[in-house]
Formats: C-alpha cells, structure tokens, sequence
C-alpha cells in the first residue's frame, strides 16, 4: 500500500538516469554541418516523485560519480539510508579524472580506495541497495555494465551473465509473482502490471530469493537478497523509458517503489 504519511524515512542516494541530448544535426551544405539545441534530461524524475513522499532523494548522474572526489562517497552514504543504482556501469566508480594527470601526483605512487568496495562495506554494516536494470546495469549492452566482472559481484543476489544480456521485444514481457507475501511486493495489482520492453537476464543465487519472474521467459525480474547486515532488491528491468515506458503508468508503481525501500531499509521484516 502506498505510503500516505509526511514523515520521511532518511536519505536516499540515486545514482545513475541522467542524459545529455544534442541534436537534432543539420547538414545544409557539402562543407558542413550544424548541430543545433542540447538538453538534459533526468529519467528517473517519476521514480523520484513515487519516493519523495518518504524519503529525502539526492539523485547524481554516471559523470558526477566519475568526477567525484575520493572520499566524497563514504560522505554521502555515511548520511543515507538507502542507495538507488541505475544504469550505471561499474567502471564509474572506479575511475576519478584528476587520479590520472601526472602533473598533479607529481610522479609518486597513489591509490585511492576502491568506491564499490566502500558500498559493499556500507552494505554489510546495514545499508540498503535497490540495483536497478538499463543498458548499462549488470552485464548491460555488449558487456559494458561490467558488474559481474567488478568487486562487486559477490554481494549481489544474482549473477550477471558473462555476455550481453539484454532480452528485448516490442511485444513487451508481463511479471509472475512467486513470492506474494514478501513485503516488497505484497498487496500490488500485478494482475495489472503493463508490458516491459526489456530486462537484464540474470541467474538467481542460491541465497537469492525470486520474488517476481517473466512470465514469458521464467527469468527473475525481482529478487531479494542479504548481504551482512544489509539488504539488497534487483529489478532486472529499467525504472524509465524505454523499458519502463509502460512500467511508469502502473497503478502500483509508487507503492512497489516504497515498498521495495521499506525494505531494504528495514523498515519492514
């Protein structure tokens, strides 16, 4: 049931669902082109409105991770609660553009530690993680997620294919409900669940429970897992268009959204 109430329940972190646009190109002459207007765009603003009700939301995108300056992470999550990732490949964490400019480390050997092992950490000590699907979660296109080749990967309730592991159709794919009394999914209208257009095809861990499957496929689209004193929820399809171009107008949207937080937060059994 959605959450009705003005109190909200700690600090969330969203990383991932932001793009850039350019466009559109214009050629107008054999000796060039113009490329005219540009734009920002959050996908993820729908998840953000079905959770801002009870829980304080700060959403990041992928290059704001990349610039982000060591230590700034283990900041943000020492006030957070809950931690969204979507579509967002694993080497963003890794990465820091200044860690690699010469004149700056002045020839001296530096590290700086590892961003997803400090999220596993947070995790382990209590943390909760909502690890959502895209072309760039979990193996993602052509492999580029990375996520089952990352420092990551152990934690997860699932495990990631060593290929790309987009499944995608324009006919759309509609969920199965195993486990209807799990208080992430309990009480929605899954009879109603629309057509997605795509997940990230995973095998569940034998310590991942499958909460909700595709029903056309048998693959997990839901699974919940424990990781030290954690919890982590996959959702192998994408919260915002394309693949949840449907998904957004479910009358349960918000309160699986909240739910699936309550959760992983503990605020649930």
């Amino acid at each position: 049931m959605q959450q009705t109430t003005d109190v909200k329940r700690g600090h969330v972190l969203y990383l991932g669902d932001w793009v850039f646009s350019v466009g559109p190109l214009f050629i107008e002459t054999p000796f060039g082109t113009e490329t005219k207007d540009a734009d920002l765009h959050f996908y993820g603003k729908r998840l953000v409105k079905a959770i801002d009700p009870v829980v304080d939301v700060t959403s990041m995108a992928n290059w704001e991770l990349y610039r982000m300056q060591p230590g700034r992470l283990e900041e943000i999550l020492g006030t957070s609660t809950g931690l969204i990732i979507s579509d967002v490949e694993a080497k963003c964490f890794h990465l820091f553009p200044s860690f690699f400019d010469r004149a700056q480390r002045k020839d001296t050997v530096v590290t700086f530690p590892d961003r997803l092992t400090t999220v596993k950490n947070w995790i382990a000590d209590g943390g909760g993680l909502l690890m959502l699907g895209g072309w760039l979660s979990f193996s993602g296109a052509f492999g580029k997620g990375g996520w089952g080749r990352s420092s990551f990967s152990n934690a997860l309730p699932v495990q990631c294919l060593a290929t790309e592991d987009l499944v995608e159709s324009s006919a759309g794919f509609t969920a199965e409900v195993l486990v209807p009394d799990h208080p992430a999914v309990k009480g929605l209208n899954w009879k109603n669940f629309p057509p997605i257009f795509g997940y990230n095809e995973v095998t569940a861990k034998p310590e991942g429970e499958v909460l909700v499957r595709v029903k056309e496929t048998g693959h997990p689209l839901v699974v919940a897992g424990e990781y030290g004193k954690g919890r982590i929820l996959t959702y192998m399809s994408d919260p915002a268009p394309h693949w949840g171009l449907n998904f957004e107008l479910w009358d349960s949207y918000d309160a699986f959204w909240q739910q699936s937080l309550d959760w992983v937060k503990k605020q649930t059994a």
